[in-house]
C-alpha cells in the first residue's frame, strides 16, 4: 500500500497539469468581461492549476505553458481551459468548472503577463 500511494499521487498530478500554447481548434465565442465577484479565482488556481503552472504561472511542470510569457488572447485561453490542449498536456475543464469559472480563470491567467 505504501508503494502504491506515491504512484497514485504522481498520476493525479500528471492528470491535473496544464499545458503549452497550442493552436485553438474550437474557440468558443467569448467576451472580455470582468470575473463575477463570487468566483474565487485564487482558490480555483490553488486547487486546479498550481501543481503544473506554479504560484506565479511560470513553473512549467509536465510541459505546462509559462503564463508569464504567454501572449494568447482571452478566446484562446477560454478554449484551452474548456477543451484542453490539442497535444493532451492540458486537461479539459469543461466538466469540472462552470463556463463562468472558466471565463474568470482565463482572465485570471492574464495577470501573469504584465506586458499584455
Amino acid at each position: 500500500m505504501k508503494r502504491l500511494f506515491p504512484l497514485l499521487l504522481f498520476a493525479l498530478v500528471i492528470l491535473a497539469c496544464g499545458g503549452g500554447e497550442e493552436t485553438a481548434s474550437e474557440a468558443p465565442e467569448t467576451e472580455d468581461v470582468a470575473a463575477a465577484p463570487d468566483i474565487d479565482t485564487d482558490r480555483i488556481w490553488k486547487v486546479r492549476c498550481i501543481a503544473c503552472h506554479g504560484l506565479n504561472g511560470d513553473m512549467g511542470t509536465n510541459g505546462a505553458a509559462n503564463l508569464q510569457e504567454a501572449t494568447s488572447d482571452m478566446a484562446y485561453r477560454v478554449n484551452i481551459i474548456t477543451n484542453g490542449s490539442e497535444n493532451g498536456v492540458m486537461t479539459a475543464f469543461k466538466d469540472i468548472l462552470t463556463p463562468e469559472e472558466i471565463q474568470a480563470m482565463a482572465k485570471h491567467t492574464m495577470q501573469f503577463n504584465e506586458n499584455l
